[in-house]
């Protein structure tokens, strides 16, 4: 039997990435005879913590070597010799974008079928001199069409755009562009178990606009592409005041919001569903999944990260594999 190989890379060595991946892949219910989880890093990262007695680590040369009786880890070679709990710096920055780019490398060329991503700094890859704000970025880069997504049980929200300033966004809010992404993404969809969920837009404005009194982006853009998209048959509807368009699809299985801009739909998210939430990205050849926080440099190194979201996002990535 062939089982997929789940890569998981472990993040900024300063964070909490490490921490997380142990703690959850240490519970018996995680890891499964079903996938070969081969960790991409470098081990002194690891030796940071206490190594959890029920996971045997081996260190492999190759995805050949990879086994579903053992938890697999690739050594990438980095310049980080020191590991600094809870400070983001340019050699940390350097590893955890090695270990980043050597997986989507690999998942390219099909030796993983997936991978999990821990978190990085942002400022760390900045002090590394790396172009990319982030792991959804650099795959945007490889793949323009790339969607970033929160996937939770109780909400799921699609980002219509993400890292940028709220006013380069707001420029961004454009009949044909917003047409496209409409199309994209039930493109995406259609290899996930989310391809019959309904469409919810968000408005920009408040009150969605007000029928153009408090806005005129939904009466000139939004409206105009829903309306197209809907008589080439997909399931949307909006745009949906904002304040009230989570609601409409909180706990609807059948429901997907869809956002104009990263806070628009990462506070209510993440209010709701910080420590299970999982960050997923659409339009890939592959599945990519990521703990919907970050490095939480402040308590790096004291044990006491919580692990739930790198779990959830380590069982979806298995559940997505199989599927893709």
């Amino acid at each position: 039997m062939t089982f997929p190989k789940i890569g998981i890379t472990i993040g900024d060595p300063g964070g909490i990435g490490p921490e997380i991946i142990l703690k959850a892949l240490s519970r018996s219910d995680s890891i499964t005879q079903s996938a070969n989880y081969i960790l991409y890093g470098n081990y002194i990262a690891l030796q940071e913590y206490d190594i959890p007695q029920n996971l045997e680590i081996v260190k492999i040369q190759n995805h050949e070597e990879a086994s579903n009786d053992n938890l697999s880890f690739l050594e990438i070679e980095t310049d980080l010799k020191v590991i600094t709990p809870g400070h983001p710096s340019k050699e940390a920055g350097n590893a955890s974008f090695s270990y980043f780019d050597k997986a989507v490398k690999h998942a390219q060329e099909k030796l993983i079928q997936s991978i999990v991503t821990a978190p990085i700094s942002k400022h760390s890859w900045n002090l590394a001199g790396i172009p990319w704000s982030g792991h959804t970025d650099f795959l945007w880069h490889l793949y323009p069409e790339a969607i970033m997504s929160f996937w939770s049980n109780e909400l799921k929200v699609i980002l219509y755009t993400h890292h940028l300033p709220l006013k380069e966004a707001i420029k961004r809010i454009q009949k044909d562009r917003l047409l496209a992404f409409f199309y994209n993404l039930d493109l995406s969809l259609a290899k996930t178990p989310l391809k019959s969920c309904h469409l919810l837009v968000s408005g920009l404005n408040p009150h969605a606009g007000e029928k153009g009194t408090l806005g005129t982006e939904e009466e000139t853009e939004i409206i105009p592409a829903i309306e197209q998209a809907q008589k080439k048959g997909l399931s949307i509807s909006g745009p949906y005041p904002p304040d009230v368009v989570f609601r409409k699809a909180f706990n609807e299985p059948g429901k997907i919001v869809i956002a104009l801009y990263h806070d628009q739909g990462c506070i209510p998210f993440k209010l709701e569903s910080f420590h299970t939430g999982v960050n997923v990205t659409l339009g890939l050849p592959f599945p990519r999944t990521s703990p919907d926080h970050g490095t939480a440099f402040d308590i790096s190194g004291k044990g006491m990260a919580d692990f739930r979201s790198m779990e959830e996002s380590i069982k979806l990535a298995h559940k997505l594999s199989m599927i893709f």
